[in-house]
């Protein structure tokens, strides 16, 4: 009975230390994987805590569907082109710039509306023409005005006329759907007449310079350079210029389809223009080295030009839409379109204009 007990005994005994070194492995392993485990659970919050902040300060990439961008500009020249501030953005990003001249913004405006073109700069009057005529194009950005030293109504300096309102039966000379067409209409609303009271002759501001030098037309309306051209070669008499009258200034206009499909390209380039023309407010003398040899024209004649000219953008708001509305009725109300047109059927939305209006144009509507 006694050898019993003791064998039972010995049995719990070992029983114990069986159970003590069960729980001397098993503890620490449970402990080394619950730490495992709670470490593995913060760094994964870790990561979706700092995830969010990664990617937001990684750059968008610029997206951009077309591989070429093709530019109108006057046979005034333009700085933009001339010191290749567009290629320079945009050939890094895989997008060609393309160059084509014109005589002026209505032909500018008749190349876009048959594709040839995307985007150009004209005054305020060839986009309503072009819309009138059925063009659909799409303000993307304004110009600011100048003071409007650089367009006028000149005569010979010997002429008999004398003021505006001596216009009256005459012959003027302006090409037609520019901004001296506006200018003209204007003029002659200011004096009391009707655009019916002149006798109005269309013709490009090239072919009209040569015409004035040579005294073979009297009353022309033109801008500069031609302008600053017949003042200092032909000793041109101004009647009017465009001094305090409602001018826009002009506009960059591009076909609806390249601004709706190509907002990123288009933020770009006007970003690079009015930074352009931030450099040429700021470098006059530089534009005028740059640009006159270019044009063929005397230093002297061109720094006149610089001196009158405006090479800022600014936003196109409701404010600057509502304005050129105003001239797109004086000229049908004039009847020198065929029809009343509504300025907001060239317009984007609210959106996509945000889209594509740089961050510096915004700043100075918003002012």
């Amino acid at each position: 009975m006694v050898t019993l007990v003791k064998q039972i005994q010995q049995l719990k005994s070992q029983q114990k230390s069986i159970f003590k070194q069960i729980t001397l492995l098993v503890i620490p392993s449970v402990i080394a994987l619950s730490t495992a485990l709670t470490s593995c659970s913060n760094y994964s919050n870790q990561v979706a805590i700092s995830s969010p902040s990664i990617a937001k300060n990684e750059a968008k990439p610029v997206v951009i569907k077309t591989k070429v961008v093709r530019l109108g500009y006057q046979t005034a020249g333009d700085i933009v082109k001339v010191k290749g501030v567009l290629e320079k953005r945009l050939e890094p990003l895989g997008v060609k710039v393309e160059w084509s001249q014109f005589a002026a913004g209505p032909q500018l405006m008749e190349a876009l509306n048959v594709g040839k073109i995307d985007l150009g700069s004209v005054g305020e009057t060839p986009p309503i023409f072009a819309q009138a005529a059925g063009s659909s194009l799409v303000y993307v950005s304004g110009r600011r005005p100048s003071e409007g030293k650089g367009s006028a109504i000149i005569v010979q300096k010997d002429s008999p006329i004398k003021s505006v309102a001596d216009l009256k039966g005459q012959k003027v000379v302006f090409q037609k759907g520019s901004a001296s067409h506006y200018l003209l209409i204007k003029a002659l609303d200011e004096v009391g007449l009707k655009y019916s009271d002149i006798q109005a002759v269309t013709l490009p501001p090239v072919d009209a310079r040569e015409a004035f030098i040579q005294g073979r037309i009297d009353a022309w309306v033109t801008w500069d350079p031609y302008l600053a051209f017949v003042q200092s070669k032909a000793e041109a008499r101004v009647l009017r210029d465009a001094n305090k009258i409602a001018t826009q200034g002009g506009f960059y206009i591009a076909s609806r389809s390249f601004a709706t499909e190509n907002p990123e390209a288009l933020r770009i380039i006007l970003e690079e223009i009015d930074k352009n023309g931030e450099w040429a407010e700021a470098n006059r003398p530089e534009v005028v080295k740059l640009v006159s040899p270019i044009l063929k024209i005397d230093p002297q004649i061109y720094e006149i030009v610089s001196s009158r000219a405006s090479y800022r953008l600014r936003a196109i708001t409701p404010q600057v839409l509502e304005e050129q509305q105003n001239i797109a009725d004086l000229f049908a109300q004039e009847k020198v379109i065929p029809k009343k047109i509504d300025i907001k059927d060239a317009a984007l939305t609210t959106e996509q204009y945000a889209a594509i209006t740089p961050e510096s144009l915004k700043i100075v509507a918003n002012k």
